[in-house]
């Protein structure tokens, strides 16, 4: 039985890089039959990366089979994940955020969660030695997931390990770690063919927030003026999105990765107090600028107050 990995729902550079990594450990390195999925289509930055370094985009997911057996990368919350896969035969769990609960498995499994920026960090010291095997294509993979996760080592996420193995990669492979970043960001700015519901949902996670449930969107960009741009309409989308997820509310940062800022777009008055209980802001009209704030896993949710 082939082996199925594959991350969180909308994909981004870790979660569908990861993948990949891992599949090349398991089949080139240990033997085993395995193969990488995304559950969705991956974002902008990862789809360079992988065109960067010559890597095949992975096959959608499909149903899940009962007793299917699957490594899960880069996250462990049930809510970013197939319906289904506690139906599944669930082998292994490698992750970078908080436990969430909520899987269940069929006997004893491997876990491996590091409070660390990236899960390709984690893979990185699980693979050891055999990292002197890696062809320069999973090195550039991981060394991409790391610069994405840590924003090239501005986001509060980053830790000395992150970027003592990017820094590693990157001589390895020789590139030069600022421009090559450079391209990663503006190939993630690059928004221009998504709808705004699509904007919404392409880098979102669901969270229970004080009894409301919300989907928290993030987009990191060097140009955040394009869709600042697209205000009016972003938020005239997010009631639709809302009910599409039945929740209560989206919330949309936009991430300025140059200036280390995240500006909230503010649609009612539910999100203005929001944002002043949660983050200690003054709101004057449809948004707030929130200084130093650039990830969602420790310093959005861990804030957010409704």
């Amino acid at each position: 039985m082939t082996i199925k990995i594959f991350g969180h729902k909308a994909p981004d550079t870790d979660a569908t890089c990861s993948a990949l990594i891992w599949e090349w450990y398991l089949r080139d390195v240990q033997g085993k039959p395995a193969r990488a999925h995304v559950l969705e289509t991956p974002n902008t930055e990862a789809r360079f990366v992988l065109e960067r370094w010559g890597v095949d985009m992975p096959e959608t997911l499909g149903p899940l089979a009962e007793g299917d057996e699957v490594v899960i990368v880069d996250t462990n919350n049930p809510a970013e994940l197939p319906e289904n896969v506690n139906d599944a035969s669930i082998a292994e769990v490698i992750d970078h955020h908080l436990l969430a609960g909520g899987l269940k498995t069929r006997g004893p499994i491997k876990i491996t969660i590091r409070p660390v920026a990236a899960t390709a960090t984690v893979m990185h010291w699980l693979i050891g030695r055999d990292m002197d095997k890696a062809p320069d294509a999973i090195k550039g993979l991981m060394l991409s997931c790391i610069l994405s996760d840590t924003l090239e080592f501005r986001s509060p996420t980053t830790t000395p390990t992150d970027r003592a193995v990017a820094q590693k990669l990157a001589e390895d492979l020789g590139v030069d770690i600022p421009a090559y970043a450079a391209e990663m960001f503006a190939a993630k700015s690059d928004v221009s063919a998504f709808s705004d519901a699509e904007l919404l949902t392409m880098d979102s996670k669901l969270f229970d927030v004080g009894g409301r449930k919300l989907r928290v969107s993030v987009l990191e960009t060097t140009a955040p003026g394009v869709i600042l741009d697209r205000k009016a309409g972003l938020m005239s989308a997010m009631d639709d999105v809302a009910a599409a997820d039945g929740i209560d509310q989206v919330l949309l940062f936009v991430v300025d990765i140059l200036n280390q800022e995240a500006t909230l777009l503010v649609p009612n008055d539910f999100v203005r107090t929001l944002a002043e209980k949660s983050f200690g802001a003054s709101v004057d009209g449809d948004s707030v600028v929130l200084p130093g704030v650039m990830s969602r896993k420790k310093q959005i949710i861990p804030s957010l107050k409704t």
